[in-house]
């Protein structure tokens, strides 16, 4: 299959990529390497796809229509994985606009082009964020979200409406799939469980916001790429799938898992915490089993350590 990846040189679309070509489909990227962090982690990220013969990477933004349509007029695509977007909550509090242009616009434009060139098949990247603080565990699809509490949140919830409108419309075949709390190898330094890594071997303080109580579901890379691929072949319809490990960890005890992995001890400020913020995530992945056969099996204990294991080795060695 000739396959385009939206932001396919960050993090879990760089993973996705390499799946995909190690599987022998033929794999279009499109990627702006924007400064949100250093670009050089990205053209890291994909520097064996790029080895491949069957890998384009198009330079370009999903808002710019006619970057664009360079993905669809060089290949003749059969899927869209569409995991181009700006991330993170708490940062959307203080640029939403650019979160609403880059995740609702970028997504809208890249669904017009797909329907131009007639490419009927859409896995779109979501976010356990759409829940809110949901008062129901564990967290299921078919649960309200209509109360998102971060403008990240927003526009994801707009994604999966506009991917629903195009299949009403179109006969686009769609399936939203509701990432929890993403995490392993090349994940992006901002998020907590990198950073706190960074600080501890640098024996910085880490700050912890609230009182270590609130709990996500994280979610090994590997299990998600596991989950992704088993949309390809399966996609029909219009589905909205949750991704996640369906184990729950607190903040604190994640802390006291990295020390135990790294062999120090954490220096921790507690503060506040921050507007956004969910109490909880805790995925139900029964409906993922069903539809995509979805079986993830990394533990807290052995994706932390596969992650340290990375830090040192890509990080303090080079």
């Amino acid at each position: 299959m000739n396959i385009l990846v939206t932001g396919g040189a960050g993090f879990i679309g760089s993973m996705v990529t390499e799946r995909l070509l190690d599987e022998g489909h033929t794999v279009v990227v499109i990627d702006n390497f924007d400064d949100t962090y250093d670009p050089k982690i990205k053209e890291r990220n994909i520097r064996r796809a790029r080895e491949k013969k069957e890998f384009l990477l198009v330079r370009g933004d999903i808002r710019n229509i006619p970057d664009l349509e360079k993905c669809f007029t060089n290949r003749q695509i059969d899927i869209v994985i569409h995991l181009a977007a700006k991330a993170g909550v708490r940062p959307s509090l203080l640029y939403p606009d650019i979160y609403y242009d880059v995740n609702v616009i970028g997504t809208l434009r890249l669904l017009e082009v797909m329907r131009k060139y007639k490419v009927h098949n859409f896995i779109f990247g979501s976010s356990s964020s759409v829940y809110g603080n949901n008062n129901k565990v564990p967290f299921a699809e078919n649960d309200p979200v209509d109360e998102p509490i971060s403008p990240y949140a927003a526009t994801k919830k707009a994604g999966e409406l506009l991917a629903y409108t195009y299949h009403a419309l179109y006969g686009i075949n769609v399936y939203c799939l509701r990432f929890f709390t993403v995490y392993g190898p090349r994940q992006r330094p901002e998020m907590a469980i990198h950073k706190f890594v960074r600080k501890i071997f640098n024996e910085e303080p880490i700050v912890l916001y609230g009182d270590g109580s609130s709990i996500r579901d994280y979610t090994f890379i590997d299990d998600i790429v596991h989950g992704v691929m088993n949309c390809i072949t399966r996609i029909k319809g219009y589905e909205i799938i949750n991704l996640g490990e369906s184990q729950t960890v607190s903040l604190k005890d994640l802390v006291s898992h990295l020390e135990k992995i790294i062999g120090k001890k954490a220096l921790i400020n507690y503060k506040p915490i921050q507007p956004g913020d969910v109490r909880m995530t805790f995925a139900d992945i029964s409906k993922a089993r069903q539809l995509l056969g979805y079986n993830p099996s990394h533990s807290i204990e052995s994706g932390l350590t596969k992650f340290v294991d990375w830090y040192k080795k890509e990080v303090l060695e080079k």
